[in-house]
């Protein structure tokens, strides 16, 4: 099996998930980055070969079971051992909940809760033998409250940071770091700055969330001692009312 260790971002988007796999990739880890469609993943990859490091990418539906299964083999196969699994799928929709329809409900879970049980689960069959290994969750806001219009998101991020709260107590024993991170705020990206300029004018004050600064804090929390972990971490800009 190849000698490099690897992190592994499912849903490694143009803001968070790219900024943890660069993050990774420049003290030496091969960066296998996923989302549905391996194409758009390119810059991505361009960037981080770029910047002097290694990545991957891979096409995978993280809310398939067989697709998870045989992501995280071939990456164990081809790759190297997966030291880090961060899960940063997002599924943030707003829908009034007498509008809201059963697709649209259960597609929201898939994405944000049953796919992180699917990678956690995955991630922990191989990290477990080995004694060593870190799982990281992406949470929000509504992960740890329901919002008017958030009755799905917030559902499956509770989900998901149960998962987290459980796998932690689990694994923890066994040599696995298992972490939540509440994101509180709105994020340096594309679509903040489309849809909310007013919101993304505070990027000059430090007022929106910087994708890098957050990752800074993923590679933190992988680096953390085990007399020390951290169980969850939450985010947010200085002017952010919580």
């Amino acid at each position: 099996m190849p000698d490099q260790k690897a992190v592994l971002v499912i849903g490694a988007g143009e803001a968070t998930g790219g900024a943890i796999a660069r993050r990774f990739a420049r003290e030496g880890y091969t960066a296998c980055v996923t989302r549905r469609n391996a194409e758009q993943l390119k810059p991505l990859v361009a960037r981080i070969a770029a910047e002097g490091g290694r990545a991957r990418a891979f096409g995978s539906d993280a809310r398939k079971e067989g697709e998870v299964m045989e992501l995280v083999q071939t990456i164990e196969r081809e790759v190297g051992p997966i030291e880090v699994c961060v899960f940063n799928v997002g599924g943030n929709v707003r829908f009034p909940i007498r509008e809201m329809t059963a697709r649209v409900y259960t597609k929201v879970w898939e994405m944000a809760a049953l796919a992180g049980f699917l990678a956690g689960r995955e991630a922990a069959k191989v990290m477990v033998p080995r004694g060593r290994g870190t799982i990281l969750f992406t949470g929000a806001t509504a992960s740890l409250r329901g919002g008017k219009g958030f009755a799905a998101f917030a559902g499956a991020k509770h989900a998901l940071r149960a998962l987290a709260q459980s796998m932690a107590r689990e694994l923890g024993p066994e040599g696995i770091h298992v972490a939540h991170v509440v994101i509180d705020g709105a994020i340096d990206t594309p679509f903040i700055r489309d849809t909310f300029p007013e919101r993304y004018a505070l990027k000059e004050k430090a007022g929106i969330l910087d994708p890098e600064a957050i990752a800074e804090n993923y590679w933190q929390l992988y680096r953390q001692p085990r007399s020390a972990w951290t169980h969850e971490l939450d985010l947010r800009p200085w002017m952010e009312p919580f």
